[in-house]
């Protein structure tokens, strides 16, 4: 059985829950951490993912690739691209259309996809949860920005395809928390919806949903967002103002140095949480630069005033909300913060300045999106009894779709408008003689993201047949924006006019008058014959074929993806293996050379001791010489030819001590048994004293 497992994709930190028959659980990591760093690293023999990335990105930042969920999907002609090369210490270059990262791994140059690295990802999250769980994770909601477009949403999916999950529903992350708001409350109304604004700012962007929520239901009214405000860009802004400080200071310019400018960014991060709590904090790092110490401080004041630009934006995302769902701030009913950058004073002051009004702590900050995301796949569980609760999302852009004119008066549709709900189907009719295609285009390109590509998708509909006597066929196309937010041609069909038989319905005879008292008997009438008419039904008569043509990846390329994804999980077993033995050999070496010449020094003979001691400084310098990086066979068989000395040595120290345990416990016995023995007779005395008193 599959545990339903949601995820938060944060661009600096993931949340994992889970879903049982008990509740949503937040699945810790190896080292007990409710959140696993968004890093994969490449090493000269393995990856370091998650953790060990961030432990080692400081010693391997040109091949420690972060900000994950901003490259996936991104084209090498977006103007993100360079956004995020600004925040990245990898470079980040094109291959066939899509943004790679160029790191060197297992001592070459190679390039990495978006949807590859976000894959790794999702594969270690996989295996720390069925570590956890002890169970299997198959299925998998994945919670991703509200600004994704139909290529990233399709990439979001074929990374979950590639790290061998099923990607049930990909959701939009402040949905997913208001779901989970929906569904855990216990006080909303069950008629007229609460309207609830969800803020959600975090390591990167900046997102206000507004939701309309009563018991069971939920509805999204109205979606804003900021593509570039969150946590890095107030951790830019404070490692800026010390790289100045530091260049008039110290006379070190840590722009020109990456990993100076990287410590100090990670100091300047840590100083922005102190400074949450507290009114001013210091920051202090040695050896940062040209082997240069360097220290100072800053005041939330100073903060407040540095981030001023950033504050200034922080209307406009609840101000498109507002517009988009038609309501103004006075008709919100509450408003509920979740992302780690809400926690800045400033920041929450600004939004309760917007709104007019305090703001609710219901959710979790930091859980409540992954706790949604985890509910949403149970949703879709065959195994587990969840609350019944709908909810719909919003659609950003309208969506038209294209086909060749035929016999109809138009060549084209927009079937998804800007701000209509989905999931939602619609039906197409259209006339055609033979096999067809249909395109579907944003129906605004003004309104995308720059380079954003127009053309959504293509889809081929062929087995066109002419019924006959019928000039053109009638086909009918279901198309369908899915609960994922995809745009698809679930079906296409040809249908024709048939007739059919239909019996006419009689009216009710009229009752007659009951029959005077004395008469025998009523007439009965005569039985009618049913009468018939002729109805003419459009009824389905061929299935047709729909071919899908888009941004997803082929069957071909998700198998290559996913075969290499699990070469590079063997390779990194077997170095994490091999790194064991070594180890092991290493501990036994020295473990066994101190009981050599303490406990076990009377139970080897001379040459025993003389020969293992010999095998023992033998190995050790293999294992600091030629032997440093060996085979992890190599160590075993090393590790056993030891073994197989000092095991005799260490039976016959076994053996001894359990005979004098053995020894030991005889003795307790006999004294336990005397004990008892001198009780008894103790008892008998004094039962013998008290007859000769009576007598």
């Amino acid at each position: 059985m599959s545990t339903p497992f949601g995820v938060d994709l944060g661009n600096n930190n993931s949340v994992i829950a889970v879903a049982r028959n008990r509740g949503i659980d937040v699945v810790v990591n190896e080292v007990s951490n409710r959140a696993t760093p968004s890093v994969v690293g490449f090493g000269m023999k393995n990856r370091a993912i998650g953790e060990t990335g961030k432990n080692q990105q400081t010693s391997n930042l040109k091949n420690t690739v972060t900000g994950l969920k901003r490259l996936l999907g991104l084209s090498t002609e977006s103007p993100d691209l360079q956004v995020e090369q600004a925040f990245s210490t990898v470079p980040l270059v094109g291959k066939e259309g899509q943004a790679c990262a160029k790191v060197r791994f297992q001592g070459e140059q190679q390039e990495f996809t978006s949807v590859q690295l976000v894959a790794m990802y999702l594969n270690k999250l996989k295996d720390n949860t069925e570590r956890e769980t002890k169970s299997t994770v198959k299925d998998i909601c994945l919670a991703v920005p509200v600004w994704y477009t139909e290529a990233q949403r399709r990439a979001a999916a074929d990374a979950c395809k590639i790290a061998g999950l099923n990607p049930v529903r990909i959701v939009n992350e402040v949905t997913a928390a208001a779901v989970g708001y929906g569904v855990f409350k216990t006080d909303l109304p069950e008629s007229d919806p609460k309207k609830v604004a969800f803020i959600d700012i975090g390591h990167s962007s900046y997102t206000c949903t507004v939701a309309a929520i009563k018991m069971g239901e939920m509805k999204v009214l109205g979606t804003g967002y900021d593509k570039h405000f969150g946590g890095r860009d107030f951790d830019k802004a404070i490692t800026e103002h010390f790289a100045d400080e530091f260049k008039e200071k110290y006379k070190i310019d840590i722009r020109s140095n990456a990993k100076a400018y990287s410590r100090v960014l990670a100091a300047s991060e840590k100083l922005k949480k102190v400074l949450s709590a507290n009114s001013a904090a210091p920051i202090n790092i040695e050896s940062v630069m040209n082997d240069v110490d360097v220290s100072s401080q800053m005041t939330r004041e100073d903060l407040e005033e540095l981030v001023q630009p950033l504050l200034k934006r922080a209307a406009n995302p609840v101000h498109e909300a507002l517009k988009m769902a038609g309501l103004t701030t006075e008709e919100v009913d509450s408003i509920e913060l979740i992302g780690g950058t809400s926690r800045i004073p400033c920041l929450k002051n600004t939004i309760t300045e917007i709104f007019g009004k305090p703001f609710s702590t219901t959710l979790n900050q930091d859980e409540s999106i992954a706790k949604g995301a985890a509910f949403i796949c149970a949703m879709h569980s065959p195994t587990l009894r969840v609350k019944p609760f709908k909810f719909e999302d919003i659609n950003l852009h309208s969506v038209t779709y294209f086909w060749e004119q035929g016999s109809e008066d138009t060549d084209h549709l927009e079937v998804f408008q800007k701000g209509a709900s989905y999931p939602s189907t619609k039906i197409i009719t259209l006339y055609r003689t033979k096999d067809f295609e249909v395109d579907a285009k944003y129906t605004h390109p003004e309104d995308l993201p720059p380079a954003t590509n127009t053309l959504i998708a293509k889809w081929s509909v062929s087995g066109v047949e002419v019924p006959e006597n019928e000039e053109s066929a009638t086909c009918k196309l279901k198309v369908r924006q899915d609960p994922s937010g995809f745009y698809t041609i679930e079906e296409s069909y040809i249908v024709a006019e048939k007739e059919f038989k239909e019996i006419v319905e009689q009216p009710e005879p009229e009752k007659k008058e009951e029959a005077a008292e004395g008469e025998e008997g009523e007439e009965e009438e005569a039985a009618k014959e049913p009468e018939y008419k002729i109805v003419k039904k459009l009824v389905k008569v061929k299935d047709l074929n729909v071919q899908y043509f888009g941004p997803t990846l082929t069957k071909t390329i998700l198998d290559e993806f996913h075969e290499k994804e699990f070469k590079m999980i063997a390779d990194d077993k077997l170095v994490a293996e091999t790194e064991e033995r070594k180890n092991a050999l290493e501990e036994y070496i020295y473990t066994l050379r101190g009981k050599l010449e303490e406990e076990y020094k009377d139970f080897a003979s001379p040459e025993e001791k003389e020969k293992l001691s010999k095998m023992l400084m033998d190995t050790e310098e293999w294992l600091y010489d030629e032997g440093y990086d060996s085979t992890k066979g190599k160590y075993v068989a090393k590790y056993e030819e030891l073994a197989s000395i000092g095991n005799l040595i260490k039976g016959r120290y076994n053996a001894k001590q359990a005979e004098l345990k053995q020894k030991k416990n005889e003795k307790k016995e006999a004294a336990a048994a005397a004990d008892i023995f001198a009780k008894i007779a103790a008892n008998r005395k004094k039962d013998g004293d008290g007859d000769s008193e009576m007598k």
